[in-house]
């Protein structure tokens, strides 16, 4: 089963190291993190993914580098995940190899029905609301963007894009899979307990389901 919370680990944004953030965040239950670093150089990226795939992998917690594949394998991470910008995803594949995950965001159906045709293990997508992590955010494309994704697509979707714990429910119950959560994780006065509460909303919506 894919990982219901998927962390994103920014150090521009996070104030705590996010090492500490990540052992946090892993001892809470979060099975899946991304490391995003746009404003560091690469040897700055390497350095840090180095040290959260040493502390989180051993633990069997998959660790994402964003953008850079090449960085990805010479960290040893879980994957990478990519952008409309980056490396499309069969030349991200090409260089992690078929045992890494592959993600890929999308904007809009038309980004996510090529994606799907591709071997990413799963599609991003969003904003699903109005989101202050990321300098010039795509279009907001909220929850019935997720019913019509989930339509279309069988591969885990993650929605992203300023989610917070209150609108958790409504947008697992659209159809994501995971929640990309950023800042009302690092921003909250005790991460790894806002972490066990999006874990608990996810588990309810999915008893709910079954």
């Amino acid at each position: 089963m894919f990982p219901s919370l998927y962390a994103i680990l920014d150090p521009d944004l996070s104030p705590l190291p996010v090492g500490d953030l990540a052992a946090q965040l892993a001892e809470a239950g979060v099975e899946l993190l991304q490391l995003r670093g746009k404003k560091n150089s690469p040897s700055e990226i390497l350095a840090r993914a180095k040290e959260l795939t040493a502390l989180l992998v051993p633990k069997g917690i998959r660790f994402i580098l964003n953008d850079r594949a090449d960085i990805a394998v010479m960290a040893g991470s879980s994957g990478v995940h990519v952008g409309q910008q980056d490396l499309p995803a069969e030349q991200a594949r090409s260089i992690c190899g078929p045992s890494r995950w592959v993600g890929v965001s999308t904007h809009n159906l038309d980004q996510l029905h090529l994606a799907d045709r591709t071997s990413a293990d799963y599609i991003a997508i969003g904003p699903i609301f109005p989101t202050t992590t990321k300098e010039n955010p795509d279009p907001v494309v909220g929850l019935d963007f997720i019913r019509a994704a989930r339509q279309m697509t069988r591969k885990p979707l993650v929605a992203i894009g300023g989610i917070t714990l209150e609108s958790a429910a409504d947008v697992y119950r659209a159809g994501a899979d995971s929640l990309a959560i950023i800042r009302d994780l690092i921003a909250a006065n005790d991460p790894a307990g806002r972490a066990k509460q999006f874990l608990a909303v996810a588990e309810e919506c999915r008893q709910r389901r079954l």
